[in-house]
């Protein structure tokens, strides 16, 4: 009979639980660092506020936008927003007025702070 050396029992032993052990550890980084763990959560949330910020900010500017055009109602026009209209059109102005020609996107994006890669 052959008996087999102290080494090869104690790694027989030890196997099983070491191996264990390494599966708990590979669980637990993951758990943490991983992409969708605790560290990368946080990042989520704050990209969450920053996105919802800016939604709030937009849902402002569309709320202006609106009221233009309720302004601009031909039943019951505004007699001031008309004539901004009518101004910008017709390239009109006062020799003491200053025009900077700005896009409804553009103002949108630079009144909400929203950069134009994302």
């Amino acid at each position: 009979m052959s008996r087999s050396s102290p080494l090869r029992q104690m790694l027989a032993r030890a196997g099983w639980p070491a191996l264990v052990i390494l599966v708990i550890g590979f669980f637990a980084y993951h758990a943490v660092l991983g992409p969708n763990g605790i560290v990368a959560y946080r990042d989520y949330q704050r990209k969450l506020a920053q996105r919802q910020a800016q939604y709030a900010c937009l849902e402002r500017v569309r709320a202006e936008l609106r009221n233009r055009v309720e302004l601009l109602d031909p039943r019951h026009a505004d007699p001031d927003m008309v004539d901004e209209l009518v101004r910008r059109k017709l390239n009109v102005a006062h020799p003491d007025e200053f025009i900077v020609p700005i896009t409804g996107e553009q103002a949108a994006r630079t009144r909400c702070g929203i950069k134009l890669d994302e």
